[in-house]
């Protein structure tokens, strides 16, 4: 077969007709015939993600979930290290649907919310639950602090009204980002540590220092929520940080969804092999190669910095997370300014300008506004963020972003008490032992009562003890000054 003299004749006639039509009846024609497929996709995808949001909601129905409040143990002396492995345990949740079970059966990977409230200076850490993940909870906290006491308590957000205006309350929130790609880490809890700071118990400069001594400020009337949402996921996000690796190197990647990119590389590809197979490599090829396997040892401090940290971070188990923050108060007392700035100051201990830290999102979530509707729009805001706090939602608000375990226990911990010494932490009793056994039980007086020295006898007439009781929010017992909050959440 030969296919000397064959001619490939290209008719533009109907493409030439279609230019000279008039410029109205040239667009209904493009309209009739191509204009709705465009919009034929958009309603097929509005569709789709309708549907996937309705089963959504029906397997949220059936959920069940549980508050559980965490009084870490007198004379707290764990490190860190011990929450992070705490979230490395959780990391056991993952449980991503299949295909089915996503469409049909609506159901989606369940998360954890870590929380840090305080009401009326009374500071609680606690603990957003499914039910069916609160024996991993239990069994996470108990494996590193096994003195600890967990209780069961009501939802402190529930008092406090979702629509505004109010006429009794009032707030401040926002959402927290990183401030670039979530492939780079935030500065965390190894580098708050200084061996040449003394006493090995004040070596290590404990972050959450500053947001207990905010919680600690706030008078009656006043709240101040943290949160920290987290979704156990895969490793496919450690991918990202490899591409950004290679940009930092200037690595251009082999692998191309294009296929004319493929191609045209494959053909390129091959006349170069060819060619240096008759003409041999040039000495400029032979040198460009030297100098990538030198790429590294050429970078500037700052990019050796990133591609070694953005290392570190992938080799850690990530999650999917999302934080929030709320300063809720009554309007005769409310002091937005102090709790506003007190909080991103306290997020600020984790900058790291050559890396990552976090910010507010004062775009989309922060509840302020500005120039056009701006009461309109501020009330939209905190009816949004307060509901998707109430919800301990995901999906309500930003994108969430990739934090490693490193990361969310620099974010959140128990605090060390040998360097965190706000007083209204509630901290577990010591641990409960057997009586022993020679013990006498009748009624003998087993000790004469102690005294106090002569003219100090209202020493402890200004303090009063708040009792332990059952699903109260502040499950502490031992002496401090003043008396807790009356509209604690009790079980």
């Amino acid at each position: 077969m030969s296919f000397i003299g064959l001619e490939l004749v290209l008719d533009l006639a109907p493409i030439q007709n279609f230019f000279a039509l008039p410029a109205e009846i040239a667009l209904k024609k493009l309209l009739f015939n191509v204009g709705w497929i465009p919009i034929a996709i958009v309603f097929l995808w509005g569709s789709r993600q309708l549907f996937l949001f309705w089963r959504n909601i029906l397997y949220s129905k059936t959920l069940r979930s549980v508050f559980l409040a965490i009084d870490i143990p007198k004379g707290n002396e764990q490190s860190v290290k011990a929450v992070e492995n705490l979230f490395t345990y959780l990391g056991g949740a993952h449980d991503p649907p299949d295909l089915i079970e996503k469409w049909w059966g609506g159901r989606y990977q369940l998360g954890f919310s870590f929380e840090v409230v305080s009401i009326d200076g009374y500071t609680q850490f606690l603990v957003w639950t499914p039910v069916q993940f609160r024996d991993m909870v239990e069994t996470a906290v108990y494996s590193q602090y096994p003195d600890a006491e967990i209780t069961e308590v009501n939802d402190y957000t529930q008092g406090i009204p979702t629509i505004y205006p109010d006429d009794e309350y009032d707030f401040w929130g926002a959402e927290m980002l990183p401030a670039k790609s979530d492939v780079y880490p935030i500065k965390t809890y190894p580098e708050f540590e200084s061996p040449l700071a003394g006493k090995p118990e004040t070596q290590f400069k404990d972050p959450m220092a500053l947001l207990m001594d905010l919680n600690s400020s706030l008078g009656p009337g006043e709240q101040l929520w943290y949160q920290v949402i987290i979704y156990p996921t895969g490793f496919d996000w450690v991918e990202k940080g490899e591409k950004e690796i290679s940009k930092i190197l200037n690595e251009t990647s082999s692998k191309s969804n294009d296929i004319v990119d493929m191609i045209i590389n494959g053909l390129l590809g091959t006349l170069t092999l060819v060619h240096d197979a008759i003409f041999g490599g040039s000495e400029e090829t032979k040198k460009e190669e030297k100098d990538d396997s030198l790429k590294m040892m050429n970078l500037k401090p700052k990019e050796k910095k990133q591609v070694e940290s953005i290392q570190k971070k992938s080799s850690q188990q990530g999650f999917e997370t999302k934080i929030r923050f709320i300063y809720v108060a009554k309007k005769d007392v409310i002091n937005k300014a102090k709790a506003r700035n007190g909080f991103i100051g306290f997020m600020k201990q984790f900058m790291d300008l050559d890396l990552n830290n976090l910010k507010p999102d004062m775009d989309m979530t922060a509840t302020t506004a500005h120039y056009f509707f701006v009461d309109y729009r501020k009330n939209e805001k905190k009816r949004r963020l307060m509901s998707g706090f109430k919800g301990r939602s995901g999906t309500v608000g930003r994108k969430r972003f990739i934090m490693n375990v490193e990361e969310l226990a620099t974010i959140w911990h128990f605090p060390l008490e040998a360097v965190v010494k706000a007083p209204l932490i509630q901290k577990a009793p010591g641990r409960k032992a057997e009586p022993p056994i020679s013990l006498p039980i009748g009624e003998e007086r087993i000790g004469e009562e102690i005294t106090g020295a002569p003219g100090h006898e209202d020493i402890f007439t200004e303090e009063k003890i708040i009792e332990k009781k059952d699903n109260n929010l502040l499950v502490d017992k031992e002496i401090k000054k003043g008396s807790p909050p009356q509209n604690l959440p009790v079980g």
